[in-house]
């Protein structure tokens, strides 16, 4: 058995307060996602689904289950809704008929431009109550304990796919700026 370097009572708050916390911000977020989404008669696993398709730019079902954080099956079943839309392509490669690979289309690329054009045009609450933190320090905050929490487990390969889409992310606002 390993030595233990906390008490089942630290654990437990710690838990606790990582239960609770994430759940509050994560209603706060899904409220805001789907408010977003809703005109482009989107659900969250759908957008999710077209955002890492375009970021990743010819993945797996099983990189966009991994980095969208579901199971392979609610990947691939979202993933067929959105190839029934035009938005999402399916395809296999010569050298790994194994696995089934998507590619966001033109047309879900024009959808996902028009989206992130219209932004503004609902509320965020999150990007509200971080708005002070904003205004203190000078950017919004970077959760760079809880990113630290999220690589040990899910590994460094989840977190090199988030920084990846991050990167892209600022690198299409530069390039329209």
């Amino acid at each position: 058995m390993t030595e233990q370097f906390y008490t089942m009572k630290e654990a437990m708050i710690y838990s606790q307060r990582i239960a609770q916390l994430s759940k509050a911000l994560w209603k706060a977020v899904e409220k805001d996602w789907q408010m977003w989404i809703k005109p482009y008669e989107l659900n969250i696993n759908e957008h999710h689904i077209l955002w890492i398709s375009y970021h990743l730019e010819g993945a797996t079902v099983s990189e966009v289950a991994k980095f969208g954080v579901m199971h392979v099956s609610t990947a691939f079943n979202f993933s067929k809704k959105l190839e029934e839309r035009g938005l999402l392509a399916f395809s296999k490669r010569d050298a790994d008929k194994r696995n089934t690979y998507v590619e966001i289309t033109p047309k879900g690329k024009t959808l996902l431009d028009e989206m992130y054009e219209n932004y503004h045009d609902t509320p965020h609450s999150v990007i509200e109550g971080s708005r002070s933190m904003k205004e203190l320090y000078g950017k919004f905050p970077e959760f760079l304990d809880v990113m630290a929490v999220i690589r040990n487990i899910y590994g460094d390969d989840f977190m090199e796919i988030f920084e990846r889409s991050i990167k892209n992310i600022d690198e299409s606002f530069t390039k329209n700026e």
